[in-house]
């Protein structure tokens, strides 16, 4: 068994993640939205699929998606860069489920890689992008599910991540 080493720096990015709820007014430059998408593209995903999708909701998507929301939109105004991620149905169920964890992964591909590059993420699964109205505004048709909106920008404030429970609480090494 090899020793233990170091660390590596993802596993510092993995435990120093953290959802910011507070952000600065600064929007991600498109280079570097790019920069994460072309890294999304490398998650796990059966068939190589690709099913992940993702928006960067402008400022007429946004004032759309505003309208449709119940509340006007309030948390929407959270974050200077919003990006819906859904991923494509599959008709087997057996595909449709791998596509989803895959596309979950993409999502957590860009918020760790936003991390990394200082940004601050939050992935939400606001109501509005469950209705009509809302997929109507940012574009995602019928044959997709939305896995939420991903909140980027500089972090406002700071704060250390919250503690996890321990991985003895949910590994079991079976015989």
């Amino acid at each position: 068994m090899p020793e233990p080493t170091a660390p590596l720096p993802f596993d510092a990015a993995v435990r120093s993640r953290r959802t910011h709820k507070v952000f600065g007014r600064e929007p991600v430059p498109r280079t570097t939205l790019d920069e994460l998408f072309d890294l999304a593209r490398w998650a796990p995903n059966h068939h190589l699929t690709q099913p992940w999708r993702f928006r960067v909701v402008g400022p007429r998507a946004l004032a759309a998606l505003k309208a449709a929301s119940d509340d006007g939109g309030v948390k929407l105004e959270r974050a200077p860069t919003l990006i819906v991620a859904s991923v494509v149905r599959q008709p087997d169920p057996v595909a449709d489920q791998e596509d989803l964890c895959a596309a979950a992964c993409a999502c957590f591909i860009v918020l760790t890689a936003a991390h990394v590059r200082g940004l601050a993420g939050y992935w939400r699964t606001p109501a509005v992008l469950r209705t009509p109205a809302g997929r109507e505004a940012v574009g995602v048709p019928d044959d997709e599910r939305v896995l939420g909106l991903l909140h980027l920008g500089p972090a406002a404030r700071e704060a250390p991540p919250p503690e996890r429970l321990p991985a003895a609480e949910f590994v079991r090494y079976l015989d």
